[in-house]
């Protein structure tokens, strides 16, 4: 293989001569033995701001040389010819070119520089190659000179990483609707299909599916309006901002301009901070979001749960899960409930990483936050997990949900829970008894009534009605 000598202040290093990588990459890469992978939509939308960047600076570029008028610049501006070939680089990085000469790994230290340098020199090697130079050519377009031009690690970065929770938060909001609507068939069509219920896993009262069913549906309705609430925070950029809010070294031109460059790429409403020193060093909008998503996960997992149990074979309640995968490598036509295992896993991750970033938020010193590729890559993992989490429970389970209705209403004839149903018209006491015996005897209401005369057999038979079990109350005509 051949090689080529890269150096920096700390001396000097070897890379193959036809990667796009450079020391800055290599150095983190052998620093951070950890070595998960960096998600991709965070590298996907560094090449977004690396292009909106570009494309401010030639604007910049542009006014400059109209306002003064083919006199000699105050300052230095690079080549109209170099900036295009970053801009078509930044763009194909956008699309996922180049993904594999991204080698710093998802855990990292140094506040995200790794992060950004690796891009740069992805992004000036490309642009060489683009104008038939040689990767590690940095005379003529350097990674820090030229890729980072008006930028800093500390505004590039945490911008990129909103444009891809953005990107992300809007999948998820359309996953979780998809999820609440399959939910919503499957209330619709059990609406009047009777069940037990159960408080403390026991029996309780009467219900039916159709409640069941739009107790998930409302859950999820409530984490759709949630997530549709978090562009609000995640929105404000403090891209312009440089190294801490302040835009040193950074034309005002630029600071004022980039944003909305960035804003018309994405198709995303990113804003800029009011107070960019604010924006860059407080993290508190990553921790409000997160506990969003947890309170999905938490919904998640609930659904996930009731459905198992409701499944097994413990119970017998009359739910069917669509079998997806068999269970065992020792035990025979065992299936087992996989994807509300996947899901109530994924959870559990969820309220680890809910953890991780509100303390690693926390740890924020003075004017920056040194854990941003932490923070970023728990994020970004979450939100991955929510999405796939609401697909897979709809596409591998929802959709193939069997009800036994038939079962069901048999199981609840024979259940002391429709006792409850009966106590305003035989009182407590008596209801009472008639749980006891129903439970001892194993005979349904309707054998009970007929023994103890307790009420007409054509009243009792409207009183189960699911109309009349399943509205809201009653009422003094009803005796």
């Amino acid at each position: 293989m051949e090689y080529r000598t890269e150096s920096d202040f700390l001396g000097s290093r070897q890379l193959p001569v036809d990667a796009l990588f450079g020391i800055h990459a290599l150095r983190a890469c052998d620093n951070f033995p950890d070595k998960t992978a960096f998600h991709h939509e965070w590298f996907r939308a560094m090449g977004l701001v690396k292009q909106a960047c570009y494309l401010t600076a030639s604007s910049y570029y542009q006014a400059l040389q109209q306002k003064f008028n083919g006199k000699q610049l105050p300052v230095k501006v690079i080549p109209v010819e170099i900036l295009n070939s970053m801009i078509a680089a930044a763009s194909e990085v956008a699309g996922g070119k180049y993904s594999e000469h991204f080698i710093v790994p998802a855990i990292s230290g140094g506040a995200g520089t790794s992060i950004n340098m690796n891009v740069n020199e992805i992004i000036a090697n490309a642009a060489l190659l683009k104008l038939g130079h040689k990767p590690g050519n940095y005379p003529v377009i350097d990674p820090t000179e030229e890729a980072n031009i008006f930028q800093s690690t500390n505004d590039v970065v945490p911008t990129a990483l909103k444009v891809a929770v953005m990107f992300l938060l809007n999948d998820l909001e359309a996953a979780i609707n998809e999820l609440r609507a399959g939910f919503e068939v499957l209330e619709g069509r059990y609406r009047d299909s009777l069940r037990v219920a159960y408080t403390q896993m026991q029996e309780a009262v009467p219900s039916s599916y159709g409640k069941l069913f739009s107790n998930y549906s409302d859950a999820l309705s409530r984490d759709w309006w949630r997530v549709s609430k978090c562009f609000e925070r995640i929105k404000v950029v403090n891209l312009g901002g440089s190294a801490i809010g302040t835009s040193v070294a950074v034309p005002r031109y630029f600071v004022m301009e980039v944003v909305q460059q960035l804003q018309l790429l994405t198709k995303l409403p990113v804003t800029r901070g009011e107070n960019l020193t604010d924006t860059t060093s407080n993290l508190d909008a990553f921790v409000e979001v997160h506990a969003i998503l947890k309170a999905h996960a938490v919904n998640l997992e609930k659904i996930a749960g009731d459905l198992r149990l409701l499944a097994s074979d413990l119970t017998g309640a009359g739910i069917k899960l669509p079998q997806q995968q068999v269970g065992s490598s020792i035990m025979p036509g065992k299936v087992n409930p996989v994807i509300p295992e996947f899901v109530v896993s994924s959870a559990h991750q969820v309220y680890a990483n809910d953890i991780l970033i509100s303390g690693l938020c926390a740890q924020g010193c003075l004017d920056l936050n040194a854990y941003l590729p932490m923070i970023g890559h728990a994020m970004i993992q979450s939100l991955k997990l929510m999405i796939g989490s609401c697909r897979t429970m709809l596409d591998n389970m929802v959709k193939g949900i069997e009800v036994s209705t038939g079962s069901s209403l048999e199981r609840l004839m024979h259940s002391p829970a429709i006792t409850t149903a009966l106590s305003p018209y035989i009182g407590y006491h008596k209801a009472a008894e008639v749980a006891k015996m129903m439970k001892s005897g194993g005979k349904s209401i309707f054998e009970i009534n007929k023994e103890l005369d307790l009420i007409p057999e054509e009243k009792l038979k409207s009183l189960l009605e699911p109309g009349n079990l399943l509205k809201a109350g009653y009422t003094v005509s009803d005796f």
